[in-house]
């Protein structure tokens, strides 16, 4: 059974940083593209980073500079780094294992705001 589970969401207000974490089970990690995508309300989901088996980054423009996106195979796991948050990264953000098959976690939701 393949689980992707996602952890670090919260409140934070702009300016700040939160990290996130995606721990998955039953897939050979190695093997996946990992990526991050979110949605906010009202909007469709989007990509905001992925990284490749090896190790090659990809990021949305608007999150480029503020956001880095990492793994750790021996961990079955990747992360996300988010710094400078801004109001309009509000939303959930989903994990996402790529290998021909998509699989996604529950979501963690995301809130910046004063």
């Amino acid at each position: 059974q393949v689980q992707l589970v996602e952890s670090g969401g919260g409140l934070v207000q702009p300016g700040g940083s939160l990290r996130l974490s995606c721990v998955t089970s039953g897939i050979t990690f190695e093997s996946y593209t990992m990526g991050w995508y979110r949605q906010a309300p009202g909007k469709q989901r989007e990509l905001v980073a992925t990284i490749r088996r090896s190790g090659i980054t990809n990021y949305a423009d608007s999150v480029k500079g503020r956001f880095t996106i990492s793994r750790d195979n021996a961990k079955n796991m990747v992360s996300l780094q988010m710094n400078s948050l801004e109001p309009e990264d509000t939303a959930v953000y989903y994990c996402n294992a790529r290998f021909g098959k998509d699989y996604w976690g529950q979501g963690t939701q995301v809130t910046v705001s004063s």
